[in-house]
């Protein structure tokens, strides 16, 4: 050990009763039962759902009240318990509501005062009262914990907690205590939570859930493939910019580039005025919720031509700048017959239909007009110049990565490349070669150097950002080739078909879940595999659960655009000191509804896997840490006060 090190460390603890201390308080830590980890995927901008789940913790909140209560008070105040849990600020009113005077009012708060600190007493029970002091709330945590280690012993204190409650209730306080006491639960039901990637995209609202994560007390993220596209938006790719203004169009979210995030599209609008009628395919994908006139899907549909054909025309010098990348067959632009308006792709011709080529230069398909280098240029400024969107970014980069190994198991939202015969497929990149684990590893590495000099827009980095989007061996894509151009314009469904990487059939054989595993040095007889990117279809029987529970796939679908496919609204997964759980979610209508009926969107849960002895803090990620600060620890005490 760095005696320097010592040194420096003996500052803060000067004395040996100090380190012997936190010695006894580690070692007693370690013994603690593991906290619950909360797992969720593919969330695509649906804040709404996001948030419920994220406050009833995948059903933990309810689960723990009917612990307590069970037997004890009826399921409909088990069912407003919950919902004041999971909503105070909401709920609180609506109860009040239904007092016709004060005494009753003061009654109803006291009877959950008591009933929210025993709730707050069950949910804390496997932490440090260290860690519950900080899960309280502030202006309340003195008070919090004088009721919270009241005892039946304690007769003689009787009067003095009856007179802590209703000094509360009579100082107007009791709405104030509630609501914290709410928020408290919410945080210690979940110690830390997961998110399996695809926090943008599609859905209306991926800021909000970007916000939620900021001030969430303890989580990760694996970037999925749309993150990367923002990140690399960000970093100075315009082809990456292209694609998230072209999805945003689609599907009717435009309101998320320009109100949430500030950026003018009056220049795009007014190229795609000049350029652009109505185009059936082009069309936006509009929210059942949201109120658009003809006019704005006019607008909208214009807009979508203009950067898609913007996109279209960026993708094709990267191509050929990275003959590495293998992507000759995208230059699609240059595939066209301009004048028979077909296109020959993989020896077959097919006639094209809802063109829309009129900035094209069938001489040089891929030059950009000198109007839209401006547009784009303009964009680019804007977003790399936006405050909110940096802050959510770099929480992005801070927290985020491609994979993630936690506590056994490995978190990854796309893929492990590999080929047919289940080897791990190698990219070649500047002269070397690489695969699997290292192949990940590489993408990282060029994802956050982009990250960081975000004024190399056509550096390999930032070119590597475009690839992990779209290229067939990216881990976050998992295809051979992204049909976008196909989708658009020729009718034949065929060539719509994007081939999966062998990857998602071998999955599901126990065999390679466990050879990825050891891939990656984790425990094959322990580890699983946590995956989002792509839908269970639960409606037509997949099982999300493969490979004799090595794999679990948890993207049951959050996004409305998938729940057709899916059947349901979104898989969650707990893993608590007793094992795992997956949990189903019905179709999430309202808070409104949540508030009126007491209803949680849950559906079966399932078990996974279940611990044979319950697993403690020692083997976890976290214990890892902690011995090792016990092992410096002894060093210390060793070296300073054992001579």
């Amino acid at each position: 050990m760095n005696t320097k090190y010592l040194d420096v460390l003996a500052q803060k603890y000067d004395c040996e009763e100090k380190v012997v201390t936190e010695i006894i308080n580690l070692e007693a830590i370690l013994n603690l039962p593991k906290g619950t980890e909360h797992f969720v995927s593919d969330l695509h901008g649906e804040y709404q759902a996001f948030q419920h789940v994220l406050r009833n913790g995948s059903g933990r909140v309810k689960e723990k009240i009917r612990d307590i209560f069970n037997g004890v008070i009826y399921e409909q105040e088990i069912n407003e318990l919950a919902t004041l849990v999971y909503y105070p600020e909401e709920k609180l009113p609506l109860i009040k509501n239904n007092f016709d005077n004060e005494q009753e009012l003061n009654h109803w708060y006291k009877l959950t005062i008591e009933r929210m600190i025993k709730l707050i007493s069950y949910a804390s029970s496997k932490y440090t009262r260290s860690k519950l002091r900080k899960a309280l709330p502030d202006q309340f945590d003195y008070i919090i914990e004088e009721l919270l280690y009241k005892t039946e012993e304690s007769a003689n204190k009787e009067q003095y907690y009856t007179k802590i409650v209703q000094q509360i209730i009579s100082l107007g306080q009791a709405d104030k205590l509630i609501t914290g006491l709410a928020y408290s639960t919410q945080r210690l039901v979940v110690d830390h939570l997961h998110v399996v990637g695809d926090i943008y995209d599609r859905g209306p609202e991926p800021d909000k859930i970007m916000e939620a994560l900021i001030h969430y007390h303890s989580v990760d993220i694996q970037w999925g493939n749309h993150d990367a596209l923002w990140i690399g938006a960000f970093a100075g790719s315009k082809v990456c910019l292209a694609n998230i203004i072209r999805i945003c169009a689609r599907y009717d979210n435009l309101d998320i580039i320009e109100d949430v995030y500030g950026i003018n599209l009056r220049p795009l609008l007014n190229l795609a005025e000049k350029y652009y009628e109505d185009n059936p395919a082009f069309r936006p994908k509009i929210h059942s919720d949201k109120h658009t006139t003809d006019h704005e899907k006019l607008q909208i549909t214009k807009i979508h031509q203009a950067i898609s054909m913007i996109q279209f025309k960026l993708e094709s010098p990267i191509i050929k700048r990275r003959p590495n990348f293998n992507m000759s067959e995208r230059l699609l632009l240059e595939k066209v017959d301009y004048d028979k308006n077909e296109i020959t792709i993989h020896g077959n011709t097919y006639p094209l239909e809802n063109t829309c080529f009129a900035t094209v230069n069938p001489e040089q398909p891929d030059q950009l007009l000198e109007e839209e280098k401006q547009v784009i240029d303009k964009l680019l400024f804007s977003i790399q110049h936006s405050e909110k969107l940096a802050r959510h970014m770099k929480f992005l980069m801070k927290k985020g990565s491609l994979y993630l190994k936690y506590n056994g198991n490995l978190l990854i939202h796309g893929c492990i490349p590999l080929d047919e015969n289940e080897n791990m497929e190698k990219m070649e990149i500047e002269g070397k070669n690489y695969g699997g684990r290292d192949l990940l590893d590489i993408f990282e590495h060029y994802l956050r150097h982009a990250f960081a000099h975000p004024e190399e827009t056509d550096d390999l980095a930032t070119d590597m950002v475009w690839y992990l989007w779209t290229g067939e061996y990216s881990s976050l894509f998992g295809k051979r080739a992204m049909t976008t151009f196909e989708r658009y314009f020729i009718e034949d469904k065929e060539t719509h078909r994007e081939k999966k990487n062998p990857y998602y059939y071998l999955r599901e054989n126990e065999e390679t879940c466990r050879k990825i595993l050891k891939e990656f040095d984790l425990n094959p007889d322990q580890g699983h595999i946590i995956n989002g990117h792509t839908p269970v279809k639960e409606i037509e029987g997949e099982n999300p659960i493969k490979a004799n529970g090595k794999m679990i796939v948890i993207d049951g679908g959050f996004s409305k655009a998938y729940q057709s496919k899916t059947g349901i609204a979104g898989y969650t997964l707990l893993y608590n000191s007793y094992g795992m759980q997956l949990v189903a979610h019905k179709h999430f209508n309202s808070r409104e509804e949540v508030l009126s009926n007491g209803t949680d969107v849950l559906s079966v849960k399932r078990l996974v896997d279940k611990e044979l002895e319950r697993k403690k803090v020692r083997e976890t990620n976290v214990g890892e840490e902690l011995l090792q600060e016990l092992s410096i620890l002894n060093s210390l005490k060793e070296y300073r006060y054992m001579k």
